[in-house]
């Protein structure tokens, strides 16, 4: 059984162990993050002719 878990923890290459990877859920807030802002940038004109 021991052999078995060692296989499972070293799946990355070895060059990739030292990486720490954030977490999903960062990713996630980081992707909705820029995707708001790229669209307020792109649809700027639009969204503030909704406030005149």
């Amino acid at each position: 059984m021991p052999e078995e878990n060692n296989n499972n923890e070293e799946l990355r290459p070895s060059k990739m162990r030292g990486v720490a990877f954030p977490k999903a859920k960062y990713g996630v807030i980081l992707a909705i993050i820029i995707i708001i802002v790229v669209n307020i940038v792109y649809y700027k004109e639009t969204i503030f002719s909704f406030f005149k």
